[in-house]
């Protein structure tokens, strides 16, 4: 049984220009939904997902091979295009963005002004707020908590894996390391660095990135904005 029709009000989306956007409402009760309730704005019905408690509302838009589905929600201004998609319980809220072939997900929430596209994942209980960019093949999950550009680094390709490897502030305001199955936190990394590689090239260069983290990455004190 589908969960929403469209209502027939139509806009061009904010995205892009010459793409119609439709305003949904539900049709059956689910989650925090009633019947009648009036969602966001969708391209089409492929997304947003008619399983679950997923869902689009207020001003939120969700266009070309975007998906929304398991009981996310996108709410607010954000908008969410491309390839990207949402799902597990994240939300995507405020004057968000997320694009490409982007994913967020699990707890996950992304919202103010905060951007995510490329091949960026945000999952987990991690936060992306303000006007922190996630982009390129970052991966930023567990707890992290980016505010801005100044709690994110992403290197690559580097290492035996010619991979990219993400450092960010997490919401022990310290800094976390993903690289390739590695997660955790920074000094756990040099010694796996130091076990894996010893102290040839690529020990040099995973130290090297390491040192640069540290000294861009703001570990400070930081007012969340929403």
């Amino acid at each position: 049984m589908k969960k929403y029709e469209f209502t027939g009000e139509t806009k061009k989306t904010g995205i892009f220009g010459d793409i119609t956007v439709r305003r949904i409402r539900a049709t059956v009760a689910f989650g925090l939904i009633e019947v009648g309730d009036l969602g966001g704005w969708i391209e089409k019905e492929e997304n947003l997902s008619h399983e679950n408690n997923a869902w689009v509302y207020g001003n939120a838009e969700v266009c070309g091979n975007a998906k929304v589905c398991g009981d996310a929600w996108v709410y607010g201004n954000a908008k969410v295009c491309g390839d990207a998609w949402v799902y597990g319980d994240a939300e995507v809220y405020g004057n968000a963005k997320v694009c490409g072939n982007a994913k967020v997900c699990g707890d996950a929430k992304v919202c103010g002004d905060a951007e995510v596209y490329g091949n960026a994942k945000v999952c987990g209980d991690a936060e992306v707020y303000g006007n922190a960019k996630v982009c390129g093949n970052a991966e930023v999950c567990g707890n992290a908590e980016v505010f801005s550009a100044r709690h994110l680094l992403v290197i690559g390709p580097i290492g035996s894996r010619n991979a990219f490897t993400t450092f960010f502030r997490d919401k022990d305001k310290e800094i976390t390391v993903r690289c390739g199955c590695f997660l955790g936190k920074i000094d756990k990394f040099l010694e796996k660095v130091q076990q894996t590689h010893g102290e040839s090239k690529y020990a040099l260069v995973y130290r090297a990135a390491v040192d640069i983290a540290k000294l861009h990455i703001d570990l400070t004190e930081e007012t969340k904005e929403e």
